[in-house]
């Protein structure tokens, strides 16, 4: 693999920015990795972990000649990375992001670019319940969409390059228009997120089950949605506020299917049961044959059985 771009700064080194400089790292796709966090204790651990080439705690000493800035913090931070690096950014630098609510991401960092660089927002669909600089691996965005969400007049050769960067590193590229990602993410990602939150903090609740029984008895659906709701809390605190509008919209949308399927229980409309059902298995085995996920027993967890 060959060098895209000469100086690649990483704003952020969770699990995203850390997978990132893993991959940029092993497939040599820059000469200089330049690593920035404001947390002292993160900064330490990255450079333990060998994630960069320079480290720093300021953004804006970071993007300094860099040309390719990519940020990875939570959406609710996005206006306060962008006014600090907005004076240090070079001539035709290219300026992304990995946040998954994108008319908020544009809304709080575009003002603040000059006009002389290109920003393009953008958001990889791969991590885990995991964070921090040590969650990262490579490999992480193999065979997974990353999505551009192109402000009007992007330039088409810093676009091509963006593109190629992320297909560098095992991704397929789509584009859509902010609002249009938003929906989308609202549904597939964010609402799962919430429910799972909701569903452990409602057996966290339950006076008549306890916690040891939760957990001893949770090799499960409830396991499932614990992984989930086990996800950084600060970066989907701001995915709530920042997707608000289509996040509201999901959810009026699923208490009505709620609803229905609670009326067809009571009334013990077996029919209409099975035929939803029916439906959410068939979205099941289009998901494997996409090759989103594996089509295996337990989600393809090792057993003890498995070892004999």
């Amino acid at each position: 693999m060959s060098v895209l771009f000469d100086r690649i700064a990483l704003i952020g080194i969770g699990l995203i920015g850390s997978s990132l400089a893993h991959d940029i790292r092993r497939l040599g796709l820059t000469k200089e990795i330049v690593v920035a966090t404001r947390s002292a204790d993160t900064l330490k651990r990255a450079e333990e972990l060998g994630l960069g080439d320079r480290y720093t705690t300021s953004s804006a000493e970071a993007v300094a000649d860099a040309d390719l800035i990519i940020v990875s913090v939570p959406v609710g931070a996005s206006e306060s990375v962008a006014k600090e690096i907005a004076g240090n950014l070079k001539p035709g630098a290219i300026v992304t992001d990995v946040g998954s609510t994108k008319a908020s991401v544009i809304a709080q960092m575009q003002p603040h670019m000059p006009e002389n660089v290109h920003f393009i927002p953008g958001h990889p669909l791969a991590g885990t319940e995991k964070s921090g600089p040590d969650a990262g691996f490579p490999g992480l965005f193999e065979g997974r969409w990353c999505i551009f969400t192109p402000v009007a007049g992007t330039d088409e050769t810093a676009l091509k390059r963006l593109r190629g960067f992320w297909q560098a590193l095992g991704s397929k590229v789509d584009e859509m228009d902010a609002e249009h990602h938003d929906k989308v993410l609202a549904i597939v990602s964010h609402l799962p997120h919430i429910i799972a939150y909701n569903i452990v903090g409602t057996a966290d609740d339950l006076e008549t089950v306890t916690e040891s029984e939760v957990i001893k008895y949770s090799a499960s659906g409830f396991r499932d949605f614990t992984r989930l709701a086990a996800s950084d809390p600060t970066m989907w605190r701001d995915v709530c506020l920042h997707n608000r509008d289509a996040i509201l919209e999901m959810l009026a949308r699923f208490s009505e299917d709620l609803a229905y399927l609670q009326r067809a229980i009571r009334w013990g409309e077996g029919d209409k049961i099975f035929e939803l059902f029916t439906r959410t298995r068939a979205i099941r085995r289009s998901i494997v044959q996409a090759g989103q996920d594996v089509d295996a027993p337990d989600f393809g967890r090792p057993h003890p059985l498995d070892k004999k």
